[in-house]
């Protein structure tokens, strides 16, 4: 499709979006389900708005403060609990849903026999880590670099893993300062449009749920309006269904399997950056 074929069309038209870290964040209402559906989780709504949930064992606490600066999505685990986290993850609020769901959906299934399933010998223990994962759909290291990035294929999407000791108390109250960082983005390392951070502690089985959704090849349902507009010129779009108004070729596009959004003529095409490394030398790295 066109810059103006997309503009034609109204905000709330459905269409599906690829890749996924360019989709937008999408509706919460896949996370929730899987929270509202969970046995013996309670959930308490505060403000009107902000959310909050708790594990049957109360080792889990799952926020949804969405009038807080971060917004978003925080999870804790704590082993004692009553005591400090062991771990926390946080997702931003403009993180695509699918993301948080599938790592949600994994730490909600896994948490009545304490993940044992995920582990060696575990039914569902498959030893990928999601630096697998990403290698696997061709995302590569960015050598020399410092902390350690792996970036995807498009230069849109980047894993950063924290190097040298950081103390673990550090992590909990300054998510920024956790181990690994998924992004995604125009710049996915320095201006993400995204963030996702997970504390040293975090299982490696959660954090390879997420890479699982991240690098899925499946398109996403969106409204039009919420694509990001600074996304537009680097996503690929389709439409669920053409509708009784819109012109033969419009439906005959949303037959088609996926619709690149092209620059129009004379616009300046969007280059993933040639050398993330490179680039890093020029600006300080977060």
């Amino acid at each position: 499709m066109s810059p103006l074929d997309l503009g034609d069309l109204d905000p709330t038209t459905e269409v599906l979006v690829a890749p996924v870290h360019l989709a937008g964040p999408g509706t919460r209402e896949a996370v929730f389900s899987v929270l509202d559906n969970a046995a013996g989780w309670t959930k308490t709504v505060a403000f009107g708005t902000d959310t909050y949930y708790a594990s049957p064992c109360q080792r889990v606490r799952i926020a949804n403060p969405v009038e807080s600066h971060f917004g978003g999505w925080t999870i804790t685990y704590a082993e004692d609990p009553l005591g400090v986290p062991d771990w926390i993850t946080t997702f931003d609020r403009s993180t695509p849903q699918e993301i948080v769901a599938a790592f949600t959906e994994t730490l909600v299934d896994g948490l009545p026999n304490h993940f044992r399933d995920h582990f060696s010998g575990g039914k569902h223990y498959t030893g990928l880590g999601p630096e697998d994962v990403l290698r696997r759909s061709d995302w590569q290291p960015v050598h020399g670099s410092r902390p350690y990035w792996n970036v995807s294929p498009d230069g849109r999407a980047a894993l950063r893993t924290r190097s040298g000791w950081l103390d673990e108390y550090t992590e909990l109250l300054t998510p920024e300062k956790s181990m690994w960082r998924l992004s995604g983005g125009i710049d996915p390392v320095h201006v993400p449009s995204w963030r996702a951070f997970f504390s040293s502690g975090t299982p490696q089985h959660l954090r390879t749920a997420a890479a699982i959704a991240l690098t899925s090849p499946d398109a996403l349902p969106r409204f039009l309006g919420d694509v990001p507009e600074r996304h537009r010129d680097l996503v690929r779009v389709r439409l669920t269904k053409p509708t009784a108004d819109m012109p033969r070729a419009q439906a005959a596009l949303a037959r088609r399997p996926y619709a690149a959004h092209v620059p129009a003529p004379g616009a300046e095409a969007a280059i993933p950056p040639a050398s993330l490394a490179a680039h890093g030398r020029s600006r300080r790295q977060r």
